[in-house]
């Protein structure tokens, strides 16, 4: 199992009633939704917890304040936090105005956001 396909068309959903400009790319063992060719946010599934997670690039300042919400975790991928990111446990997004808020806070940063380099 890749990823949730109902948590995907939520996430869509969302971007569309944004007006947000995103496409999808398959990376990491599920899905990522690009905005301005910049990761923005994305869906993953843990084989070690058997969840679904969302993935939030919401950037170093609001990290802390986002730890405090129900079912944020550090994002870490390698045993390492990455900077920035944050995974959110179905307890965190399973209410639509949940998951709106962390969309949100994706694409308020997203602007902010490097984008990676091309290869």
């Amino acid at each position: 199992m890749a990823y949730n396909e109902f948590m995907a068309d939520r996430i869509r959903q969302l971007f569309r009633e944004k007006k947000a400009n995103f496409y999808e790319k398959k990376m990491m063992g599920g899905l990522c939704f690009m905005v301005e060719d910049k990761m923005c946010c994305g869906i993953h599934f843990d084989k070690k917890k058997e969840m679904d997670l969302l993935m939030a690039r919401i950037g170093p300042d609001a990290v802390e304040e986002a730890m405090q919400k129900e079912g944020c975790l550090p994002m870490d991928f390698t045993g390492r936090p990455m900077k920035g990111y944050v995974f959110i446990t179905a307890d965190g997004f399973d209410l639509d105005e949940d998951l709106a808020y962390w969309v949100q806070l994706c694409l308020n940063f997203n602007p902010l956001a490097k984008r990676s380099k091309k290869r």
